[in-house]
């Protein structure tokens, strides 16, 4: 039989719409409205880096323009709607998911006391059960409370001092919880004093956990190759992600399809069988700024695969080498994506430093329009009261883009 292609416009269609940028983007993002996106996404990642917004908060704002910061940290400490763990980095998971995490708590444990005693400074080790017996004692408590009679290095990630270590491990293994963010610093609690008991007593069959996350990772992809499956959440190994997927198809969950690149070639990968029996979704036209970290993106070749977008963060590249900037949003205009840009908030003032269009875009009137309509709103999300253009706000692509 030959294997059904998916064209790569219907690709692009199916794939925003699966990560939520398809839809015109609208809803009050918060509540119900706000636990609706994670479940669709599965996840969002966490970052610390904050040039004009953080990027959870720009991930959600793309999908939902009313949505404020304040939301998703209620999520976490009032409403317990949302745990934060690891997929492939930091992430805010729904609660409902929390259960399925359990075998990755086993497996962090398994892997961080080989990993981290080998490079991280101090003995960590030998001050988890202090830890632990800190927090049982005296309550929620962040790195700053912990150890305080240890030497402190930079605080960077390759310098921790032992308890902070310790800390880390406790929670990444499943015995503490993060129960709320103070600035960005995670404070952590006992597990059963922040996870509610309907999630947190159920333990799941590891085989019932791979079946939940492979197919949920399909689900939310639209289609993949096992690999890009067992990446999703970055728990089930490729291995298991390859022996699910020949069993999954084996009785006709699923079956394979050749997806079509922007360039015409064609990737074998696996789909739900009903997902070319209907028209692709429709896609609104708006622009929106993405995150670095948005979803859509977090998988680069796949992102160039599906739109011929090259992008690279350039975060720890040296400054005269960077092609862009130090921090460059991806600008998405329907089903393509048109261009980057790069801002920074400078007190109240969001700058806008450059914007380079893609060499197959024009950039005609009304395309500028909408462009500065979508940064005016940006900035207003971003706590910022005005624009400034430096350098001229248009660059043309390069010859080589």
């Amino acid at each position: 039989m030959s294997v059904p292609v998916l064209t790569n416009r219907a690709a692009r269609a199916i794939f925003l719409d699966r990560h939520g940028l398809a839809k015109r983007p609208v809803g009050p993002g918060k509540g119900a409205d706000l636990a609706d996106v994670l479940d669709h996404l599965g996840f969002v990642q966490l970052d610390s880096v904050n040039t004009f917004a953080r990027a959870h908060d720009l991930i959600l704002h793309a999908r939902r323009p009313r949505y404020r910061p304040q939301a998703l940290e209620l999520a976490l400490s009032r409403d317990r709607a949302v745990f934060e763990h690891w997929t492939h980095d930091a992430a805010a998971i729904p609660m409902a998911a929390y259960p399925h995490w359990k075998l990755r708590f086993a497996r962090d444990r398994a892997l961080l006391q080989r990993q981290w005693s080998a490079w991280r400074r101090g003995d960590f080790a030998s001050q988890i059960e202090q830890v632990h017996r800190h927090i049982a004692d005296h309550g929620a408590s962040g790195s700053r409370d912990v150890g305080r009679d240890e030497a402190k290095g930079s605080g960077g990630w390759w310098d921790w001092h032992s308890s902070k270590t310790a800390l880390e491990f406790l929670w990444r293994s499943g015995e503490l919880a993060v129960s709320r963010r103070e600035g960005f610093r995670k404070v952590y609690d006992l597990t059963e004093r922040v996870i509610p008991d309907a999630v947190r007593l159920p333990t799941p069959d590891p085989e019932e956990t791979l079946d939940w996350l492979c197919a949920g990772a399909l689900d939310r992809l639209g289609f993949a190759t096992s690999g890009e499956i067992a990446a999703f959440w970055a728990t089930a190994t490729p291995a298991e992600a390859k022996a699910w997927c020949s069993r999954a198809a084996s009785h006709g969950a699923i079956v394979e399809v050749d997806v079509q690149g922007v360039d015409g070639k064609r990737r074998r990968s696996f789909a739900r069988p009903d997902l070319l029996d209907a028209a692709p979704p429709p896609v609104y036209g708006g622009l929106r700024i993405l995150s670095p970290f948005d979803p859509a993106l977090r998988d680069r070749a796949r992102a160039e695969r599906l739109f011929g977008f090259t992008y690279r963060i350039e975060i720890f590249v040296p400054a005269p080498r960077r092609r862009y900037g130090y921090y460059v949003f991806p600008v998405l205009e329907g089903d393509r994506l048109i261009g980057r840009i790069d801002m920074k908030r400078d007190g109240a003032v969001l700058a806008v430093r450059a914007f380079w269009p893609d060499s197959r875009v024009r950039m005609g009137k009304s395309r500028k329009a909408a462009l500065l309509a979508c940064l005016e709103r940006a900035a207003t999300f971003g706590g910022c009261t005005s624009l400034s253009f430096e350098n001229g706000w248009l660059r043309p692509a390069s010859s080589s883009e």
